[in-house]
Order: structure tokens, then C-alpha cells, then sequence
């Protein structure tokens, strides 16, 4: 049996355009086919992903644009990776229900907690998209939320570049240390930055365990999510 029955998985926008602007179908592909691999193993899996790949609201606030109005541009592009990504999970044959937290009931489901829940267990990988419908808010803190209401074992963060938790940017400092294990205290305490500060508190508060990994090399997801432990779990002190 896996270590999981319920999880939730963070993407970042970046990943699904692959380094530029929109969504790279080749990489949406592979991460539906990780994402297949652990629904069909019997795991429940909800996703929230970003928006980075279209638009940034603190960017586009740096930029001139009113930072709320930038905020919802991106809570858009963050629905369009969930329907790339809800297109190629049914391509695989798995059920899919993307749920949205602001209404657009042509595309998607409203965001139902309890339907949320009755839709993982059934074995449909649940989407959320459009961010927490309110700006200000970072995916990496509606990630925790989504995943506290959905009732899920842990919430796993897949990063690109960077494997796990270190004491300091591993990407400019050769000498950063990585935990295989760190409290949420001590991340808090460091200012560690690898997910915003609101959403470890978040965790730590609720006692909800985080794990933070590297998306390389492929096949990362399914071996992280059905329990084998690879980059840093981070727990309650």
C-alpha cells in the first residue's frame, strides 16, 4: 500500500511552458503521464498549479499594472494549465474534474470542497484552478489551503532546479546545504524562501506535512507521491 491515500501536488507555471511563454505540450504530456501513473496506483490526486507562464501579478505590478487587476490575469493563465492539463490526463484514459475558484461554469466546475473529495474518491485526478479567486494570495499558499479542506496526507511542492530544501540558493551558492528532513519552524526562523513563508505557517499550524522535490529526472512524481522519499520533508517541530 502506498504512504499517501490523499495528496496534493504544487506545479509551478514555468514548468508547463517550459521555460518561455504559454504551455509546451510536450512537457504537459510527460506530467500527465507521471500524474496517470499515481492515480492508477490507487493514490487520490489533487493539483494546483501557477500561472507563471502567462502572467506574473507581482511582475506585471513592477511593470506599471494595477496589482489586482494583474492578480486576476493571473489566476486566468493558471486555468488554462489546468485545462492543458486536464486534456491530456483524459487522452490517458483518467477521469478528470477541474474546479474553479471563479465561476466559469463553461469550462470548468465551481470549487466544492466536499464535491472535491467525492471526486478523489472516485478516482478522478481533481484540478484546481484560478488561485484562491482573490489576488494577493501565491498558488504556493492555495496549495496548502486546497489541500487542508480536501482532507489530503500531504502537500507536495515539484520544483524545477532546485531538489529540495537548502540553507541557501543552491542555484548561486555551490556550497548550500540540503535537509533531508527540516521543521517548519526552523524554515520559518531562516527565512527560507524555496515556498512562501504564509504557506509553511499555514502547514505548521495544521500539522500538514510538506515535501519539496525536484521534478528532475522524469519519473520523479509517481516515485515521490507513492512514498518513496526523495527531496526534503518538511514537518511540525
Amino acid at each position: 500500500m502506498p504512504e499517501y491515500q490523499r495528496v496534493l501536488l504544487k506545479l509551478s507555471g514555468e514548468v508547463f511552458g517550459g521555460g518561455r511563454v504559454g504551455v509546451d505540450p510536450d512537457v504537459v504530456a510527460t506530467i500527465a503521464r507521471d500524474v496517470a501513473e499515481v492515480a492508477r496506483s490507487g493514490v487520490q490526486v489533487a493539483v494546483v498549479t501557477g500561472g507563471g507562464n502567462f502572467f506574473r501579478g507581482a511582475e506585471l505590478q513592477h511593470r506599471g499594472m494595477d496589482r489586482v487587476r494583474a492578480d486576476y490575469m493571473g489566476m486566468l493563465g493558471i486555468v488554462m494549465n489546468c485545462l492543458a492539463l486536464q486534456d491530456f490526463l483524459e487522452k490517458l484514459g483518467v477521469e478528470t474534474r477541474v474546479q474553479t475558484a471563479i465561476t466559469m461554469g463553461q469550462v470548468a466546475e465551481p470549487y466544492i470542497p466536499r464535491r472535491a473529495i467525492r471526486h478523489m474518491e472516485k478516482g478522478r485526478v481533481v484540478i484546481f484552478g484560478a488561485g484562491m479567486g482573490m489576488p494577493f494570495f501565491s498558488t504556493d499558499t492555495v496549495a496548502v489551503q486546497r489541500a487542508l479542506e480536501s482532507k489530503c496526507d500531504a502537500v507536495f511542492f515539484a520544483k524545477s532546479g532546485v531538489d529540495g530544501v537548502y540553507d541557501a540558493d543552491p542555484r548561486t551558492n555551490p556550497e548550500a546545504k540540503k535537509f533531508d528532513e527540516i521543521t517548519y519552524d526552523e524554515c520559518i526562523t531562516r527565512g527560507l524562501a524555496v515556498v512562501d513563508q504564509t504557506a509553511f505557517t499555514l502547514c505548521a499550524e495544521n500539522d500538514l506535512p510538506m515535501v519539496v522535490f525536484g521534478m528532475e529526472p522524469e519519473g520523479n512524481i509517481p516515485r515521490v507521491l507513492k512514498g518513496e522519499r526523495i527531496g526534503t520533508r518538511v514537518v511540525s517541530g
